[in-house]
């Protein structure tokens, strides 16, 4: 063992260090795990990436579990009444008289009865524009607007209409809300096993930086030992160091994070009213997080560098009882 080496191992202890000449003397003590060291600094840049893309799940994920509850609030404030034409009927007639029983129905603030024109334009994204649907028995519809402070009862509204006007059904758009519903959970699922891969990536990355820190200074290691250091003292450098290494990678990462939302947000905002901005905001709402989103960001970057901490201190215990 080098006095170099002896040198470095006391450098962590109370000791004082054995004297050593000119030569042997480093211009510096480095630490076991040096934070500024090329795997140090390689060691930041994964961090900061895995949670860059953590906090995109994340984000996403809020972003979209926000935007299904207000489709479903929009869509659950909607019904709509569909009056068939019946040969000898007077459809006209029909729904005038489907229309009264919705008004009358306690729940319901408007009823609002599309003309023949506004029916035909209903069946165009399926049967094309230019056709003449004259002659054919194209239902007329009738949109519902319910009262979201008092709930309107649809179940006693459908036994209504099949007493008094068969040739109306009433369409409560709960396939609707319960397809919407399933979509934003498949979405809020896959974004939750993204940032579950993220980190399990991070987790190997964090892994691997710290047997190779501790196989790189295994003699100093051992020589910490010699003069009576613990495995506890030994591990919680090892943990001091990749802690520090941890929260500069992950407040880099949710800090670029928080900028691409923010970017997202100012973008949107741009687009609206266009046919892109508008597709964008049906799917993700105003694209912008809030304060509850920047939080989640925020506790997210540091979990990750406590995490980073814990993961180290684990490793090097582990290694070390390999080590004796």
């Amino acid at each position: 063992m080098s006095r170099l080496q002896l040198r470095k191992a006391f450098s962590w202890t109370n000791l004082e260090p054995l004297e050593t000449t000119d030569e042997d003397t480093p211009p510096r003590e480095q630490p076991l795990a040096p934070t500024d060291s090329v795997a140090g600094r390689s060691v930041v840049i994964v961090i900061a990436i895995m949670t860059f893309l953590a906090a995109l799940a994340a984000g996403a994920a809020l972003l979209v579990a926000d935007a299904s509850v207000d489709w479903r609030k929009d869509v659950s404030r909607e019904a709509s009444v569909q009056v068939r034409s019946l040969p000898g009927r007077d459809i006209d007639a029909d729904v005038r008289a489907a229309a009264k029983i919705v008004e009358a129905t306690p729940g319901v603030r408007e009823a609002r009865i599309y003309t023949k024109a506004e029916s035909e334009a209903l069946l165009a994204p399926w049967l094309g524009q230019g056709l003449d649907l004259t002659e054919l028995p194209t239902p007329r519809m009738i949109v519902v607007k319910l009262n979201a402070n008092k709930p309107a009862d649809l179940a006693k509204l459908k036994e209504d209409l099949a007493a008094a006007a068969p040739f109306a059904t009433l369409d409560d758009h709960r396939l609707w809300v319960e397809r919407l519903d399933a979509m934003a959970q498949t979405v809020v699922g896959i974004a939750a096993l993204i940032f579950a891969l993220i980190v399990a990536a991070m987790a190997v990355a964090v892994a691997s930086a710290t047997r190779a820190a501790v196989a790189t200074n295994r003699e100093i290691v051992e020589v910490l030992h010699i003069v009576g250091a613990t495995d506890e003292f030994i591990a919680r450098e090892f943990q001091r160091r990749f802690l520090a290494l941890g929260l500069r990678g992950a407040l880099i990462g949710g800090g670029a994070a928080l900028g691409f939302f923010a970017l997202a947000g100012f973008f949107a905002r741009r687009w609206t009213a266009t046919p892109g901005g508008d597709q964008i905001e049906a799917m993700f709402g105003a694209v912008s997080l809030d304060a509850r989103g920047v939080g989640v960001i925020l506790a997210l970057s540091l979990s990750v560098a406590f995490l980073t901490g814990l993961m180290s201190r684990v490793i090097v215990m582990r290694r070390l009882r390999e080590l004796q």
